[in-house]
C-alpha cells in the first residue's frame, strides 16, 4: 500500500516500505504499527503529531523531512541521519527504542525525552539538548562534543563518557556513578 501525498488520521499496521522512496509525502496524526521502513528515503515528507509502534527504520534517510511532535515507541532506528531532517518545529520522542549509531549533530532539540533507549555511538555534536532527558539509557560511545546539556537530566543514564570542559552541562543532573565518565580525561582513581 503506498500512501497518499496527504494523510490524516490513519493507521498502517504491518506494511513494508523497505528500501522505497516515500517523497513529499504528508502525514499528519497517524499511527504506524510494525511497519517496516528499513532503508527507505522520506525525502522532503513532513510528519506532524505521528506514532512509530514497533517500526523497524534502519538505515531510512531523512533529506528535509520533518519530524513534528513524532513519537518513536519499541522502534529500531540505527544508523539514522536525524541532522539532515528539516530543523522547523522538529520535536521527537523515544521510548524503548534502538538509536544506535544514529545522528543528531547540531540539532536543536530542547526537552526531549530518551526513555529506557540505547544511544550507542550516537552523535550529538554541538546539538543542543536543553533540559532533555536521559531515563535509564545507554550512553555508551556517545559523542558529546560543544553538546548543550544544560538542565539536562542523566541522573538515570549509564555509560557516559564527556568532558566538562567542551561541554555546556549547568544544572544538568548526573548520578555519583557517572564521575568516572565525567573525569576520564584527568587520568585519575575514583573508588
Amino acid at each position: 500500500m503506498t500512501p497518499d501525498l496527504i494523510n490524516i488520521d490513519q493507521t498502517y499496521d504491518r506494511a513494508i516500505f523497505r528500501e522505497n522512496r516515500l517523497d513529499g509525502r504528508e502525514f499528519d496524526g497517524c499511527v504506524f504499527n510494525q511497519c517496516d521502513f528499513s532503508g527507505t528515503t522520506f525525502s522532503g515528507c513532513t510528519f506532524i503529531d505521528c506514532e512509530f509502534i514497533g517500526c523497524n527504520l534502519s538505515m531510512a534517510q531523512l533529506p528535509n523531512t520533518g519530524l513534528k511532535t513524532v513519537a518513536f515507541v519499541d522502534c529500531k532506528l540505527l544508523g539514522i541521519r536525524f541532522d539532515a531532517c528539516d530543523d522547523f518545529l522538529f520535536a521527537v520522542r523515544f521510548t524503548d527504542c534502538t538509536l544506535d549509531y544514529s545522528w543528531f549533530s547540531k540539532k536543536k532539540m530542547p526537552k526531549t525525552v530518551f526513555a529506557n533507549t540505547s544511544l550507542k555511538g550516537v552523535n550529538f555534536e554541538a546539538t543542543d539538548l536543553t533540559a532533555s532527558t536521559f531515563d535509564h539509557c545507554n550512553l555508551d560511545e556517545v559523542v558529546f562534543d560543544q553538546t548543550n546539556l544544560t538542565g539536562a537530566d542523566l541522573s538515570t543514564a549509564y555509560h557516559i563518557r564527556l568532558d566538562p570542559e567542551r561541554n555546556t552541562i549547568k544544572k544538568a543532573k548526573f548520578a555519583t556513578d557517572s564521575l568516572p565518565g565525567l573525569l576520564e580525561k584527568y587520568d585519575i582513581c575514583i573508588e
